[in-house]
């Protein structure tokens, strides 16, 4: 029998948030129903509210999720109900190219939940990466369940599903950064952050943080940056240049999703060096490069989606690492709030008042 539950949709390009009452079905072959307990607010949630996803309006928002298995479809064996885990939005098929090439992380065939999820008139809703978890329940393809300690705290644990482990990811599943190594990473958001975590966790000696931000920059600090650049008063690249010997960086992250911050990002790394874009750029972007700078600085250009993880490995290490106190995920929870305030917190992320505002169930 289905179940109704509250949750927040946005209703249209650019339309205020609303919390409605949702129709989730019982989960069908291959899906499971899932409690949450905390999902964080994201920015892509934000793209999808402004229409910078698809305009598959009304859209389910909310997609860094953790919660407890309710109940599960037939011929799921991996996850059972009374699990506790973190939701996400890389559920790999298996069979793919990828998949069958051992690159399970760059899976072309990820699944979601057959079934829609509805309004009680029945207008279907799409949920945000085939998640929709600012809902107290959700259904999901059950591949997209991961199984971890359920001795972590919910609102730490949802952040692993997407920003944390984006920008986790981007310094050590993309970035290959490694002990020794310099590393910028410019745009110190939550994923900017994350990165930071990463890189600093991957042994790198020098980690510079870029952002116009003072406030930012300070936070970045606390996360293991050793030095700081403020781009609104200093030329960016002749800064990460300077502070690394008149070289750049082995590995710049660019976390901000932007031509002009990318473009930054090039120059800023050494020669060989690599960049990678973990930033979401807007589908109206462009990028102009001379060609002759891309061949003549050599390394490497790279995209980090969703930080390149496999969430079976990564989910259950980072929560590990942080039981252990060798990371601090709970330092990205700015604040907890209730269902009704996605709105509001969406407008303090505009303006950069957050890591993350995570809601509690």
């Amino acid at each position: 029998m289905s179940q109704q539950v509250q949750g927040v949709i946005a209703p249209g390009k650019n339309q205020p948030v609303r919390v409605e009452t949702i129709v989730v079905p019982d989960p069908g072959p291959g899906e499971a129903v899932v409690k949450i307990q905390a999902c964080g607010v994201c920015h892509t949630d934000l793209h999808y509210k402004q229409g910078g996803i698809n305009d598959d309006f009304p859209f389910l928002l909310g997609h860094e999720a953790s919660g407890i298995v309710e109940s599960v479809g037939e011929g799921v064996t991996d996850v059972a109900p009374g699990d506790f885990v973190i939701l996400n939005w890389r559920a790999v098929c298996g069979s793919c190219r990828a998949c069958l090439r051992g690159r399970p992380q760059y899976c072309f065939n990820t699944h979601n939940a057959q079934q829609k999820m509805t309004l009680l008139d029945g207008t279907e809703l799409s949920p945000a990466l085939g998640i929709g978890a600012f809902a107290e329940k959700t259904l999901v393809a059950a591949g997209q369940c991961t199984k971890v300690d359920p001795a972590v705290s919910p609102a730490v644990a949802g952040l692993l599903g997407c920003g944390v482990m984006a920008g986790i990811g981007a310094a050590i599943n993309t970035g290959n950064v490694g002990r020794g190594d310099s590393v910028a990473v410019i745009g110190c958001g939550g994923v900017g952050d994350a990165a930071v975590v990463g890189a600093r966790l991957a042994g790198a000696a020098k980690i510079i943080a870029v952002d116009i931000d003072d406030r930012k920059l300070a936070t970045a600090r606390t996360m293991g940056a050793t030095h700081t650049v403020n781009s609104r008063s200093q030329d960016a690249v002749e800064a990460i240049r300077e502070l690394t010997g008149g070289n750049g960086a082995d590995v710049v992250i660019e976390a901000v999703g932007h031509p002009e911050t990318y473009k930054q990002a090039f120059y800023a790394r050494d020669l060989a060096g690599m960049v990678v874009l973990v930033g979401v750029p807007t589908p109206d972007m462009t990028l102009e490069l001379p060609l002759l700078d891309v061949f003549g600085r050599g390394g490497a250009l790279k995209s980090s989606w969703y930080g390149d993880c496999l969430p079976s490995r990564d989910f259950p290490m980072l929560v590990d690492l942080h039981q252990q106190g060798r990371i601090d995920l709970g330092a990205f929870v700015t604040e907890t709030i209730a269902l009704d305030e996605v709105e509001q917190a969406f407008a303090r992320m505009h303006e950069g008042d957050v890591l993350r505002s995570v809601v509690e169930f």
